[in-house]
């Protein structure tokens, strides 16, 4: 197996499916599945999931929502994604537990590396929720962090786009994927894998990020056992 530790980043948004809103039970069991069979072959897995499905700060203060409390609507945007993507797990026999950055108990247990860590070690997926727990912070932000603190292999940030490229493939059709790709290149092309805070972050903590297409069946479980399904971002 090429990686014993994973942060995989799911965007709120995904959980929507076809909806465009809330979450779609469909797609969340297809995630639950995926991410199961990856936990199977014995791969200690942490998630940290978005809330744009459901509200989205910035966005809330665009319509004038005080900003500190728009980010904290979104955090707990991303406590119910979390919950429904643990009870999801549940249902097939996975075990899950959920942590807030903010103390909630017992709607998650109080974030700590220490038992993020224990809880993965044990079998169960750790399930991190509120972003880093302070406003002004995006979810990337936080799985940036997470990733860095539960010492995570790589960062696999969970997308609809097959990877990174040199324009935005959905709007140029002569966009080229890269393979692999540096943060320096990524910085100077000013590409939007994550943002700025959060790439200067893994960038100083030399944490790989790995871009893929989380809603494609199978990905997650080929990139896991070293297949070319997305593209990596690193130091060198």
């Amino acid at each position: 197996m090429k990686y014993n530790r994973i942060l995989l980043k799911l965007s709120g948004e995904s959980l929507m499916g076809s909806q465009g809103y809330g979450i779609d039970p469909e797609r969340l069991n297809s995630y639950a599945s995926q991410i199961q069979r990856v936990a199977d072959k014995g791969v200690q897995i942490g998630i940290v999931i978005g809330g744009g499905n459901i509200f989205r700060g910035l966005s809330g203060a665009a319509r004038g929502f005080d900003r500190v409390k728009g980010d904290q609507m979104g955090m707990m945007a991303t406590v119910i994604n979390s919950l429904a993507l643990s009870s999801a797990f549940e249902a097939i026999g996975q075990p899950a537990k959920v942590f807030t950055a903010i103390p909630m108990f017992p709607v998650g247990y109080p974030y700590s590396k220490w038992e993020a860590i224990k809880a993965m070690k044990e079998g169960s997926i750790a399930i991190m929720s509120c972003g880093t727990g302070s406003p002004y912070f995006t979810t990337d932000t936080g799985s940036a962090l997470r990733a860095i603190e539960i010492e995570a292999d790589v960062m696999l940030k969970g997308t609809r786009v097959d990877g990174v490229y040199t324009a935005d493939p959905e709007k140029d059709p002569e966009a080229k994927k890269f393979d692999k790709i540096t943060y320096d290149e990524v910085i100077a092309r000013n590409l939007k894998v994550m943002d700025i805070t959060a790439t200067a972050l893994c960038k100083e903590n030399d944490m790989p990020i790995y871009v893929f297409n989380m809603d494609k069946e199978g990905n997650l479980e080929k990139m896991i056992e070293g297949e070319n399904v997305g593209t990596l971002v690193s130091n060198n």
